[in-house]
């Protein structure tokens, strides 16, 4: 009988401890937490829409710099694997929805190159002109926890 007290009371403290641990802030359970959360402000975002636009504006760089650039930015953002996992794969500009963000990006003098960011953005579900929010946002988190020097680095292949 007391065996099966026990046992009831540790099952009961396990789904607690679940509950309450399934109530945690969304920002927290994402890659990068800090930058995540920071991100979703400035978008108005949701923080899983911020960590694939956070991801696919890095995954934009890493494509753009040296692998030795490219290891200084990434040891300035914990989570940055997470960030690169959590953006959606660039897709094509063939379906509506791709043209219109090509389109609403080519407007944007100097973004060009940006194109498969902006498509990205969209199938998160955020408008294309958002990656002009969300690079100084970056570059700022990145400058204050890797160093200017290395802020720069991120500044020169997003801007």
């Amino acid at each position: 009988m007391k065996l099966a007290s026990l046992t009831g009371v540790l099952v009961a403290l396990a789904l607690l401890g679940a509950v309450s641990h399934a109530q945690a802030p969304a920002a927290a359970l994402t890659a990068s937490p800090e930058l995540v959360g920071t991100l979703a402000k400035e978008l108005g975002s949701t923080p899983k829409q911020a960590e694939g636009a956070a991801g696919s504006l890095f995954s934009y760089a890493k494509g753009k710099l040296s692998p030795t650039d490219w290891t200084k930015v990434a040891g300035a953002v914990p989570g940055m694997a997470g960030l690169l996992k959590a953006a959606p794969e660039a897709a094509g500009a063939t379906g509506t929805s791709g043209t219109a963000a090509l389109g609403a990006l080519g407007g944007a003098a100097g973004l060009g190159g940006l194109a498969s960011v902006a498509s990205s953005f969209s199938s998160l579900g955020l408008k294309p002109d958002m990656v002009m929010k969300a690079i100084p946002v970056l570059i700022n988190f990145v400058s204050k926890s890797g160093g200017a020097d290395v802020g720069q680095l991120l500044a020169g292949v997003l801007k």
